[in-house]
């Protein structure tokens, strides 16, 4: 080992180290180095960070901007379509009859027989069944009696009144006696009146085991048949009786034409199921009052049905006349908008910024179900939404295309 130890001192020309030396020496470090190396350190990790932020930033402006692009609903417009001047208007109308009134029951008791079945015409006045009530002819019976125990009683108290008010005179007896027997005796007497006021109201209750008509009517309903149970009240309905002769058909006409309604005048009635017939009606009342919700008046005609063709609870088509009101469009049904606040059509505005849907109350005029004709709302020039979704609201952004177009920014992200 000496020999090796030699041999590297003379190539290196230093004595080896021993071996108690420990590690190998090394060449201390500069401050210096150390600063810099940390200082690049330090801007490697600022440069990291700062491109990171950039890149986040960007992302975050490219994603807001891309979600603005596609945020707004892409909608097809089309102009309104000028239409003809309205001189008339045709609105849906309820039938009703003239009369209309369930029939019920005024006593308890069982159903002995009926007369009319539904289809039937009855004169006022007509019994339309029979009920059986037992139990209410006894009590009939037994406030008979009570009358006139009540009547024998008070004729007694009378006689005794009477002979003690003519013996008092002559003192053959007290004033005190006399006093009690007149008093029994007017007590009697009203007993005798409520015994009779009794004995009435059983005596009606008892002519309630008959039903008669109330009025000239065909029966729409029959509800009841022999045997059956009857309580009285609105618990069971026996019949259904409706007057047909004349017919009520209720309307409610836009506020546009209210103006023009008058009482007494002459209004076309057709109906589906009397294909190229025409009624007329006449016009005999108006609510004389705007529903604030529809911005409608209801109005009542009343049309002759002596002839028995028309009935209650069918649908009509009022034809009502009114002056020309302006010029009037024509758009597709889809456009419309059926809300809370009333029927109404999306147009689009363009602004500095940007396009903006605008919900316009409108009102309509003939609608033959793929078309329909606006008649106030819409002016000429419009941009009508053709077929608007169902979220759309007043002043939301839109992108806009037209029929055969494509919409910018559609290619794909």
């Amino acid at each position: 080992m000496s020999s090796e130890c030699n041999e590297d001192q003379n190539r290196t020309g230093r004595p080896p180290a021993s071996s108690h030396d420990g590690a190998p020496e090394h060449e201390p470090v500069s401050p210096h180095k150390v600063l810099v190396l940390a200082s690049l350190v330090l801007i490697a990790a600022v440069v990291l960070a700062v491109m990171g932020i950039l890149a986040r930033v960007h992302a975050n402006g490219a994603l807001e901007q891309r979600t603005d692009e596609a945020a707004p609903p892409t909608v097809t417009v089309a102009p309104a379509q000028p239409g003809a001047p309205v001189d008339t208007f045709v609105l849906p109308g309820n039938v009703t009859a003239y009369t209309d009134a369930p029939i019920y029951a005024r006593t308890d008791g069982y159903l002995v027989h009926w007369y009319y079945d539904i289809g039937a015409k009855v004169k006022k006045g007509a019994l339309l069944a029979e009920i059986a009530t037992p139990e209410l002819d006894r009590q009939v019976a037994q406030a008979e009696a009570d009358l006139a125990t009540a009547e024998a009683n008070a004729g007694n108290a009378k006689i005794q009144a009477d002979r003690y008010s003519g013996l008092v005179k002559s003192d053959a007896v007290s004033q005190q006696d006399t006093d009690t027997f007149v008093s029994q005796a007017a007590a009697t007497s009203a007993a005798v009146k409520s015994a009779q006021a009794n004995l009435q109201r059983l005596k009606e209750l008892q002519s309630f085991e008959k039903v008669y008509a109330p009025f000239d009517g065909v029966v729409t309903a029959r509800a009841i048949d022999t045997g059956q149970l009857i309580n009285q009240g609105a618990g069971t309905e026996l019949f259904h009786l409706q007057a047909i002769e004349t017919l009520r058909v209720y309307t409610d006409v836009p506020q546009l034409y209210t103006q023009t309604l008058k009482r007494g005048m002459k209004i076309d009635l057709t109906f589906p199921e009397h294909p190229g017939k025409t009624y007329v009606g006449t016009l005999v009342r108006t609510a004389d009052a705007i529903d604030p919700a529809s911005r409608t008046m209801l109005t009542e005609v009343d049309v002759d049905n002596r002839s028995g063709e028309l009935t209650p609870g069918a649908l009509a088509q009022v034809h009502f006349k009114t002056p020309p009101t302006g010029p009037t469009f024509i758009v597709p049904t889809a456009a419309l908008i059926f809300r809370r606040e009333g029927l109404e059509v999306a147009t689009v505005e363009n602004t500095s910024q940007a396009t903006i849907a605008h919900l316009v109350h409108v009102v309509i005029g003939q609608d033959d179900g793929e078309n329909v004709q606006i008649v106030s709302g819409l002016k000429p020039g419009d941009q009508v939404i053709q077929d608007p979704p169902d979220s759309l609201i007043d002043g939301e952004k839109v992108t806009v295309v037209h029929p055969g177009s494509k919409p910018a920014g559609a290619g794909g992200l």
